[in-house]
């Protein structure tokens, strides 16, 4: 059962890689589906105005928190969530699993090509992966992709759309795809194949990836001007208990 907590009413996981790994790839032996959701202070204060975007968060059965600013704000809170589980390591780690475990799996979206590229790079790798299929997000017949999908057997499901669509979509045909797991991946496909560059390892490690981006992309700080919102909102949501 996955461990929750509860950020301006929206669910987040308390749980660790291991852990979620170990969850993943159990609900496949039974036959389950799982749906994961990366969750950040962006994210959580335009569901906090969006009950939609709150709702399709809430759906989902693993809520990881992408974001130290979600770290905090469960510190803040007298929470216990203190891993940091971003999408492109999750995604990494369910790989290499799947690898071990001989499970398929399936890249869908990004740029045409760019699905392809991230395929290589996995297969040099990680030999053992089975990759069922790849395909772009630019295909508009929504059959076609499903039936594609399905044919393809794959186990494990990585929609790189961008998000909330990625999310969207899964929710909107996850009852019609014969796959165990499912993932938003935001651009991760183009981090695999080498088209974009993630912070370095160790500013992720210290959580400052954020402020790598804003220094590397300065025209970001409208976005990181959410954080101190974000953790204002939850003392002030705290105090009012």
């Amino acid at each position: 059962m996955a461990k929750k907590e509860t950020i301006l009413n929206v669910d987040v996981s308390n749980e660790t890689y291991d852990s979620l790994i170990q969850q993943l790839f159990n609900r496949m032996k039974e036959n389950k589906q799982a749906f994961i959701v990366a969750v950040n202070p962006e994210k959580i204060m335009k569901a906090d105005q969006n009950p939609d975007l709150k709702a399709l968060i809430n759906t989902a059965d693993y809520q990881i928190p992408d974001g130290v600013g979600v770290l905090l704000a469960s510190k803040l809170q007298g929470g216990s969530i203190t891993n940091r589980i971003t999408g492109i390591d999750l995604m990494m780690e369910i790989v290499r699993e799947a690898a071990e475990q001989e499970k398929r799996i399936f890249l869908y979206g990004a740029k045409p090509g760019v699905a392809e590229a991230a395929k290589e790079q996995l297969v040099q790798d990680y030999p053992n992966l089975q990759v069922a299929g790849v395909m772009h997000g630019y295909h508009d017949d929504n059959e076609y992709i499903i039936e594609t999908i399905n044919q393809s057997q794959a186990d494990i499901l990585f929609v790189a759309m961008g998000s909330p669509r990625q999310e969207e979509w899964i929710r909107q045909n996850q009852s019609r795809l014969h796959v165990s797991v499912f993932q938003g991946v935001g651009g991760s496909f183009d981090v695999v194949a080498g088209n974009t560059k993630r912070a370095p390892v160790w500013s992720r490690k210290l959580g400052l990836e954020w402020l790598y981006r804003l220094i590397a992309e300065p025209w970001r700080w409208k976005r990181q001007i959410v954080l101190p919102k974000f953790l204002l909102k939850v003392l002030q949501q705290r105090t009012k208990k």
